[in-house]
């Protein structure tokens, strides 16, 4: 790791490695969305990865990080991650609001602090969204996991995971945490409109947006 390096570039291989993770293609434009910066700002710093040899651009300028740059962001995703659980799991912080402060205590973590955040939380599989911490000992197997909304009428699930973008986004955490729709919980779907989703959790019945509902996945039990 660079010691040149700042918290916002470490964001740009972080995020790149999540477009990754949920099978998106990494492009620039895709970047611009999810850390909600300017274009320019976004080609600048490609640039800069590119030259510093941590990523690769091919002819349809998609981004593929190179083995330095995977170590490197998938370090970062280990740290957010290990942050959010010392977070949700220690300090009782809301499930809801921990993606943006993991994101400020990730670049502060050294590796000898990394290794006391596993020994305290017990080396966790997962973050609390359900997402997995890279380097873990331990793993969890769900099977065939599927977003809520390509799920037919009638179907028991456990949800599993929450996708990475939707962390981002405050109000649509907070409908999940009201709601109840948490990784491990049982649900089942009711039915659907054009934009809304019927569940019943804990035996009562709620809405989600599509548009949420499309960034949560659940596998059967």
């Amino acid at each position: 790791m660079s010691s040149g390096y700042h918290p916002p570039v470490e964001e740009y291989l972080e995020t790149i490695l999540s477009l990754e993770e949920a099978g998106i293609r990494p492009m620039r434009a895709r970047i611009v969305e999810r850390l909600g910066v300017s274009a320019p700002a976004v080609s600048e710093t490609v640039r800069r990865l590119e030259r510093d040899g941590y990523l690769t651009l091919d002819d349809s300028r998609a981004i593929t990080l190179t083995a330095a740059g995977r170590s490197y962001a998938t370090s970062i995703m280990r740290r957010h991650r290990l942050a959010e659980r010392l977070l949700v799991d220690v300090l009782k912080v809301p499930w809801s609001q921990v993606h943006e402060e993991a994101g400020r205590l990730e670049h502060a973590i050294s590796p000898w602090l990394e290794e006391h955040l596993v020994t305290l939380l017990g080396d966790p599989a997962t973050c609390p969204h359900g997402n997995p911490i890279p380097g873990s000992a331990n793993k969890e197997f769900f099977g065939d996991q599927r977003a809520l909304s390509d799920l037919p009428d009638g179907t028991d699930v456990v949800v599993r995971r929450i996708d990475e973008q939707l962390e981002g986004q405050h109000t649509y955490m907070q409908t999940l945490e009201t709601a109840a729709v948490l990784p491990g919980r049982a649900i089942t779907i009711v039915s659907r409109g054009n934009d809304r989703l019927q569940l019943t959790v804990d035996g009562r019945e709620v809405a989600l947006d599509l548009a949420i509902a499309e960034r949560v996945f659940a596998s059967q039990q």
